[in-house]
């Protein structure tokens, strides 16, 4: 949401400064303009990327016109996940989670925010069963590095992609007022009020390709670096959850390491994770 009130307040303070200027808005509509600037942009996307790249660009960007998935709830639910992973592998032995890595979604353990998440609940599953096979710790935390570091590669590509549409769009705007020049100057035969609209119409192509990089993309492209940031400060929240299972560790100090991975802003509170705990263990 914030994404859209952004775009607003950019909105109303360039359009009202214009007008408070006497400018008027109708010299700003220049649809051959948006075709040239848009179409090329558009155009580059599809040539630099893999159809995988441009379908997962696309799907991250509209989703930040949404809320950030990762909220201090999210992470409530994470940890309670953990916390009854490691309670029934103290009950019962690790052989017990085979039942939960099989069938995931009809596990109590996992709640419907991290059965959304199909990539943290694959990661997760995934470990344990190497942790039930009986793999070393270090070669755990060795193979579930290297995957996070591929994760995270893949998670930047469509980011990159979408930052370079920013990037390319004021070049598209000079292209497309150098055209609008180049129309004019063969028109300079007109009378001066018309030659003074070709003029104008040229200069919206810079305008255009500055505000549409600067304004509109490039704030998206931050928006989705920072929530590839979040999605994997909760794989690494996992992974030190599945590295404290594998481990031994108690219940209890497991979601506290996994409380301290979380960033200030996310956290639950000591108070408010203890009393979560001894609701879950209720």
């Amino acid at each position: 949401m914030l994404v859209i009130a952004g775009y607003l307040i950019l909105s109303i303070a360039i359009m009202g400064g214009f007008l408070g200027a006497g400018g008027h808005p109708g010299v700003l509509f220049q649809p051959f303009e948006f075709v040239i600037i848009i179409g090329a942009a558009v155009g580059a996307f599809v040539c630099g990327n893999s159809k995988t790249v441009i379908k997962a660009a696309v799907s991250q960007a509209t989703a930040t016109l949404k809320g950030s998935p990762y909220t201090k709830e999210y992470y409530l639910d994470l940890l309670l996940c953990f916390y009854a992973i490691t309670t029934k592998t103290r009950k019962e032995g690790l052989l017990s989670l085979e039942s939960i890595i099989d069938d995931p979604h009809n596990s109590p353990v996992f709640t419907p925010k991290i059965l959304h998440d199909h990539h943290l609940l694959e990661f997760i599953c995934d470990n344990l069963r190497l942790i039930v096979t009986g793999v070393e710790v270090y070669a755990l935390e060795e193979l579930m590095d290297q995957e996070l570091e591929t994760h995270h590669e893949e998670a930047h590509a469509p980011v990159k992609a979408i930052q370079n549409i920013a990037d390319g769009l004021p070049a598209f705007g000079i292209v497309a007022a150098v055209l609008g020049v180049v129309h004019t100057m063969e028109s300079v035969g007109i009378p001066p009020s018309e030659l003074g609209k070709l003029i104008a119409a040229a200069l919206v192509g810079t305008f255009l390709g500055i505000l549409l990089a600067y304004g509109y993309i490039g704030p998206v492209s931050a928006v989705m670096a920072e929530r590839v940031e979040a999605s994997g400060n909760v794989f690494k929240c996992a992974q030190k959850g599945l590295l404290c299972c594998a481990k031994g560790v108690s219940p209890a100090m497991t979601a506290e390491y996994m409380r301290t991975m979380i960033a200030s802003a996310m956290r639950p509170g000591f108070l408010e994770l203890e009393e979560q705990l001894r609701a879950n263990k209720g």
